[in-house]
């Protein structure tokens, strides 16, 4: 089944103790795509300006993106630089220019509507809402936000997340959300608002997903070697949700399964500068990670 994401396009120039990519092709939609699209149609909902260059998102047309919701418009697209230090969890936020995304209003097409699976990235909680309210009956919704939205739109952020089925959020973001140093306390607080799901996302420890009566912990792939972890969190979503949308049922071992394909996609998107590991990544190579995944896990009944 197809999912639709609503998020940015962007450049990123990024910068870690391991090298620097300057006017990478990044942004949240952009990230999840490229993941999703390995399991599952994908419709994306996005803007660019007339600097992007068509080639720049070739791959993901390659791949069976439909990028009819893609508006190129006059003007310089979304532009972020960020710098990494050895703690790859913490992002220094360098420059941050919203040009043609300042002006940015999702309108769906009229047969991206019926779209069964709906991502909500990390945008302005009330163009989440407006999307959310040209979408007709899906069958599952799950939203992304920012500390920037929680300090400054709190009861817009709260509102949507009574409204979607799952949270992704990370550790830092939860807490703050909940006001507590628990990402336990906080998941359930978030929880208690009404989604069956909350995805709490812990970097390089992680992913934890908690619903109602359950409780799954994922580590982070082992790598020797992480050069950017721009992206990741999107990637992680793309790889969750896209895995959902190709099952037959969404059951409680489905979705501890999504927890391990997500946390294998974003495994690749780190080992390389913005979205150039995610360009070639195949199905075979995820699903050779994630059996990897279960042999370094598993340790037999009790």
């Amino acid at each position: 089944m197809s999912i639709l994401v609503v998020g940015s396009a962007a450049f990123d120039d990024i910068e870690t103790p391991f090298g620097r990519a300057e006017h990478v092709l990044g942004g949240s939609s952009i990230y999840f795509s490229a993941a999703a699209s390995l399991f599952s149609p994908v419709r994306l909902v996005a803007v660019v300006g007339d600097d992007m260059p068509e080639h720049a998102y070739d791959f993901l047309a390659e791949r069976g993106v439909d990028l009819g919701g893609l508006q190129r418009v006059p003007g310089k697209t979304f532009f972020w630089a960020g710098r990494y230090d050895y703690d790859l969890n913490t992002t220094e936020t360098l420059t941050t220019e919203l040009n043609v995304f300042a002006d940015f209003q999702p309108e769906l097409p009229a047969d991206y509507a019926e779209t069964p699976f709906v991502f909500l990235a990390n945008i302005h909680p009330g163009l989440q809402r407006g999307v959310l309210e040209q979408a007709r009956a899906p069958r599952l919704t799950m939203m992304d936000s920012m500390n920037l939205w929680i300090q400054t739109e709190r009861d817009a952020v709260e509102a949507m997340m009574r409204r979607v089925d799952f949270v992704s959020i990370n550790e830092t973001e939860a807490r703050m959300f909940a006001g507590t140093s628990s990402v336990v306390a906080a998941a359930r607080h978030i929880l208690g608002l009404g989604p069956r799901g909350v995805l709490v996302k812990k970097g390089e420890y992680g992913v934890v997903l908690f619903t109602e009566d359950d409780y799954f912990a994922a580590p982070a792939y082992p790598l020797q070697e992480v050069y950017d972890p721009t992206g990741a969190g999107d990637s992680f979503a793309g790889g969750f949700m896209g895995y959902i949308a190709q099952a037959e049922a969404v059951t409680p071992l489905t979705l501890k399964q999504a927890v391990i394909y997500g946390s294998a996609v974003a495994s690749f998107t780190v080992q390389a500068f913005g979205v150039e590991r995610l360009r070639s990544l195949t199905r075979a190579e995820v699903e050779q990670r994630c059996r990897e995944f279960r042999r370094f896990t598993y340790f037999g009944e009790i």
